[in-house]
C-alpha cells in the first residue's frame, strides 16, 4: 500500500524521529511511504540519505508542496493518510482528493505514546469529520501503547536478531572505536536528557563511585547541560566524560545496546532503551500542568518496577524532595545493576509478546479497506 505520513517538527525532533522510524519500518515490510515534513533538516544526521531519496521505499517531501496543485496532480493517490500527533493534513491536499473522486483513504490520527488507561478506551475510535472539504469522512484514532488493547510499540521485526549479533565484546569495542572513544574498560553510561535538576548529583555520584565510569553524553541539550556544570573538564574523580557527535538512529540504538546504563528522554528513546534490555532511567517531557507526573507513574505501573527503581525515575524527573531524591540516586549502587536489569528484561519479555505498531497499523488499515 501507499502511505502518506504527515509530520510537524514541534520540539527536540522527537516527532520526526518517531515518524521516520515508522516510515522506515513500513518500507522494510514492503510498504511505500511518502513522508511529508515541515523541517527535515534533522534527517541529515538522523537518517543520512533519506532527504536525497536514497532510502528504499520512503520518499521525503517538503510539507509546503502538499499544498501545490502541480505537485498534487502528479502524485498517485495514497491508500493511507496518517496525521502524526494531531498535526492537521493541509486542506488543499484533502480537497484535491475529494474533488478527484478517488477512493477514500484510511485516515489515521496517530497519537503520542502513553501507558495511561485512557489509551485503551480511545484506541481505534472513529472521529467523524464535521466540516471542510472532507465533511462526512471519518478518521480513526490510533494509540501506541503497552497492552494488547492498544496499537502496540514501534519495533522492527529483526531488532532482537540485530541486537544479538552486536552483543559480543569485540562488537562493543569496534563500535566505541568508530566513535573515537578512548574506552579502557570503564563502566559505560549513556546520557540523553533535557536539563534534569538531579544532573549535578548524578555527576558527583558517578565521580565518587569506586568503579571508573565513562559518561557518553549525546549531542545537543545533554551536552549543553553537562558543560554548564563541568565547563571544559572531562574528568572528575572516577568519572570520565565523552561528548558524542550527532548520531544516526541506528548508531543511537547501538549506543544503548553497548552501554551498561542508559539515561534517556522522550518517546522514541525510552522504547529503544527498553528493547536494549539494559538498566535505564526515563526523563519524561515536563509539562506546565504537571501531567508528566501521571504519565510517568502509569509507565512505571506497566513496567512493574520495584519501589527503588520507581523512586529513581521519580527523582530524575524532579518529582521527589531533594533528600529523598539523593537517597534514590545513591540506592542504585553497582551491585544493584543486576536486579535493575532483571526488571527491565522482565518488562521487555512481556511486551515482546504483543504485535508491534507497524504490524497492527497494516492490519488495521487492511480491515478498514
Amino acid at each position: 500500500m501507499l502511505w502518506d505520513i504527515f509530520c510537524r517538527v514541534i520540539d527536540n525532533f522527537g516527532d520526526l524521529g518517531v515518524c521516520w522510524r515508522l516510515s522506515a519500518d513500513l518500507a522494510a515490510r514492503g510498504q511505500c511511504v511518502r513522508l511529508w515534513v515541515d523541517d527535515g533538516a534533522a534527517l541529515q544526521w538522523m537518517a543520512p540519505g533519506a532527504v536525497e531519496g536514497d532510502w528504499p521505499g520512503v520518499q521525503v517531501l517538503p510539507w509546503e508542496q502538499s499544498c501545490l496543485a502541480q505537485t498534487l496532480q502528479s502524485l498517485p493517490p495514497a491508500d493511507v493518510w496518517i496525521e502524526a500527533f494531531g498535526c492537521d493534513i493541509p486542506l488543499p491536499f484533502v480537497a484535491h482528493r475529494v474533488i478527484a473522486g478517488d477512493k477514500r483513504p484510511a485516515w489515521i490520527n496517530l497519537e503520542y505514546l502513553s501507558a495511561e488507561h485512557y489509551v485503551e478506551r480511545s484506541h481505534g475510535l472513529a472521529s467523524p469529520i464535521m466540516s471542510g472539504p472532507a465533511k462526512g469522512w471519518t478518521k480513526s484514532f490510533f494509540y501506541p501503547g503497552f497492552t494488547p488493547k492498544t496499537g502496540g510499540l514501534l519495533r522492527e521485526p529483526d531488532l532482537m536478531e540485530r541486537m544479538a549479533q552486536a552483543a559480543p565484546a569485540p562488537e562493543r569495542a569496534r563500535f566505541l572505536a568508530a566513535l573515537g572513544l578512548p574506552w579502557q574498560g570503564e563502566r559505560l553510561v549513556s546520557l540523553f536528557c533535557y536539563e534534569p535538576a538531579m544532573l549535578k548529583n548524578l555527576l558527583l555520584h558517578l565521580a565518587d563511585l569506586p568503579t571508573p565510569t565513562r559518561l557518553l553524553v549525546t549531542a545537543g541539550r545533554a551536552t549543553a547541560a553537562v558543560r554548564a556544570l563541568m565547563g571544559d573538564q572531562t574528568e572528575r574523580g572516577n568519572l570520565r566524560l565523552s561528548f558524542l557527535p550527532g548520531l544516526t538512529q541506528l548508531d543511537f540504538d547501538r549506543l544503548l545496546w553497548h552501554a551498561d546504563v542508559n539515561f534517556v528522554r522522550g518517546e522514541d528513546s525510552v522504547l529503544r532503551a527498553l528493547w536494549a534490555g539494559k538498566p535505564f532511567v526515563w526523563q519524561v517531557y515536563a509539562q506546565d500542568d504537571g501531567a508528566h507526573g501521571a504519565k510517568l507513574e502509569a509507565f512505571l505501573d506497566r513496567m512493574e518496577f520495584s519501589p527503588a527503581l520507581r523512586q529513581l525515575h521519580q527523582a530524575w524527573n524532579g518529582l521527589l524532595p531533594g533528600s529523598e531524591a539523593d537517597a534514590a540516586l545513591a540506592s542504585r549502587q553497582p551491585q544493584a545493576l543486576a536486579q535493575w536489569q532483571a526488571e527491565v528484561l522482565a518488562a521487555r519479555s512481556r511486551l515482546l509478546k504483543m504485535d508491534d505498531l507497524a504490524s497492527q497499523l497494516v492490519a488495521f488499515v487492511r480491515n478498514k479497506r
